[in-house]
C-alpha cells in the first residue's frame, strides 16, 4: 500500500553537452521494532561523531549527502553541461523495489546512477541477491505423558539447524563467486534471522512448544537465477525430512514473504567506477576499495534498465538494529567526493571546498 508514500523526482537540466547522472536513494526504513534502544529512535541525537536514529545509516545519511550536493550546486551557481537528477524512492527495505522501478518508468533516468547506500566509503559496483524464507515446524507438545518426556518441536529444530550448516556448505562449494566477492570470507552466507516458539513470561503455561517458526535468509551471487536457487533449497529440504521421517510427521511449511532479489554488478572498467574512484582518492587521500556490498538492494533495477550504477555512501553502524547511527565525518567525505564527481561527470567548474562549506547550515557542528 503506497498511500501517503510518494516518490520524489527532480531534474536540474544541463546545457545538453554533458553526461547526465541520477542520485537515487530510498527513504523507507525497517521498523523500529521491539529492540532495546537507549536513544530516541526518531530523535536524531548527535553524540560525538555519531548521529543516532532509525534509518540514520540506512539510508537517510546517504540521501542527505545527495541533497546537499544538489543544493550546493544551486547555491554556488554552477552550470552543468549534463542533467542532474535527484530522486527519493519508497519500498526498498522489504524487497519491493517498486519505488525504484517507478522512477525508471517515470523517466528520471540518466547516463549513470549513484545510490548512497552506507557503503562505508567503499565503491560498490555489485550487490548480492537475497532470499527470505519463513519455515513452520510442527509436532505434538505438552508436559505430562506416559513414558518418555515429550520433546515437542525441539528435536525438529535441532535437526533442522544442524542440517542447515550442510546447506550453507553446499552452496559455498557450488556457487561461482563473482569477482567483487572473491576477497570475502563468506560470499554466499546462509543465516537464521528469527526463531520463534511462542510468547515469553510467567503468564504463559510451562509446556513444550508444538510450533516453531524460523526465518532463514540466504544471499546469492550475481548471475544466480531464482528457479535454480529455490530448486536447490527445496531439494535439500526434501532430502533432510525424508531422512528423518520419525521427526517430520508433518512436513515443514515454507513461505516467501519478500520477493526474490537478484544479485547484479557492472564491470570495474566502467567509466562510472574508474572516475568515481579517482574523485574519492583525491578527497580521502587514498584509493577506496572497489568491492561488492554485503547484501541486496535496489541497484539491480538500474542495471536491468541498462543504466550503470554503483553504491557510494558514508559509514555507520547498528544498521537495522537498536541505536543505529551515522558517522558524521564520513558523511562529509562522501558528500565532498560526490560533489567533485558530479562536477566532473556532468561538466562544471570544480568548486572551492571552502566556498562549499559556506553553504552548510550554521547549526551544523563546526567539525563539518
Amino acid at each position: 500500500d503506497y498511500t501517503g508514500r510518494p516518490n520524489l523526482g527532480a531534474r536540474r537540466p544541463g546545457s545538453g553537452d554533458g553526461r547526465s547522472l541520477v542520485l537515487s536513494g530510498h527513504v523507507d526504513t525497517v521498523p523500529r521494532g521491539t529492540q532495546p534502544w537507549t536513544r530516541d529512535p526518531f530523535g536524531g541525537e548527535i553524540e560525538g561523531n555519531r548521529l543516532y536514529g532509525r534509518g540514520a545509516n540506512d539510508m537517510k545519511g546517504g540521501v542527505a549527502t545527495s541533497l546537499f550536493v544538489v543544493e550546493a550546486i544551486a547555491k554556488l551557481g554552477l552550470e552543468l553541461e549534463g542533467d542532474l537528477v535527484f530522486e527519493t524512492v519508497v519500498d526498498e527495505e522489504f524487497g519491493g523495489s517498486n519505488g525504484t522501478l517507478a522512477g525508471r518508468l517515470a523517466g528520471f533516468n540518466g547516463d549513470a546512477a549513484i545510490i548512497p547506500e552506507p557503503s562505508f566509503l567503499r565503491i560498490c559496483p555489485a550487490q548480492r541477491g537475497g532470499r527470505t524464507a519463513h519455515i513452520t515446524l510442527r509436532a505434538p507438545g505438552g508436559v505430562l505423558t506416559e513414558g518418555k518426556f515429550p520433546t515437542g518441536v525441539l528435536e525438529q529444530v535441532r535437526y533442522f539447524l544442524t542440517k542447515l550448516q550442510d546447506f550453507a556448505a553446499a552452496r559455498c562449494a557450488r556457487v561461482r563467486v563473482n569477482q567483487f566477492y572473491k576477497h570475502h570470507p563468506d560470499p554466499v552466507p546462509v543465516s537464521v534471522t528469527k526463531i520463534f516458539t511462542g510468547p515469553w513470561g510467567t503468564t504463559e503455561p510451562i509446556t513444550i512448544p508444538e510450533v516453531c517458526r524460523l526465518e532463514i535468509y540466504w544471499q546469492t551471487m550475481p548471475g544466480e537465477m531464482q528457479q535454480e536457487v529455490e530448486r536447490e533449497f527445496f531439494e535439500w529440504l526434501e532430502a533432510i525430512t525424508a531422512a528423518a521421517p520419525e521427526l517430520f510427521a508433518a512436513k515443514p511449511q515454507v513461505e516467501f514473504p519478500i520477493r526474490w532479489l537478484p544479485g547484479s554488478f557492472i564491470p570495474a572498467s566502467e567509466p562510472l567506477v574508474t572516475e568515481l574512484t579517482s574523485c574519492a582518492a583525491e578527497v580521502l587521500g587514498r584509493r577506496p576499495p572497489v568491492v561488492g556490498i554485503e547484501g541486496p538492494c535496489d541497484m539491480y533495477i538500474f542495471h536491468e534498465f541498462g543504466i550503470p550504477a554503483v553504491l557510494w555512501g558514508p559509514r555507520g553502524g547498528n544498521t537495522h538494529a537498536a541505536d543505529e547511527y551515522l558517522e558524521l565525518d564520513s558523511a562529509v567525505a562522501a558528500a565532498k567526493t560526490l560533489l567533485l564527481f558530479v562536477c566532473r561527470w556532468c561538466g562544471a567548474a570544480i568548486p572551492d571546498f571552502e566556498a562549499v562549506a559556506s553553504t552548510l547550515p550554521r547549526s551544523f557542528p563546526s567539525r563539518t
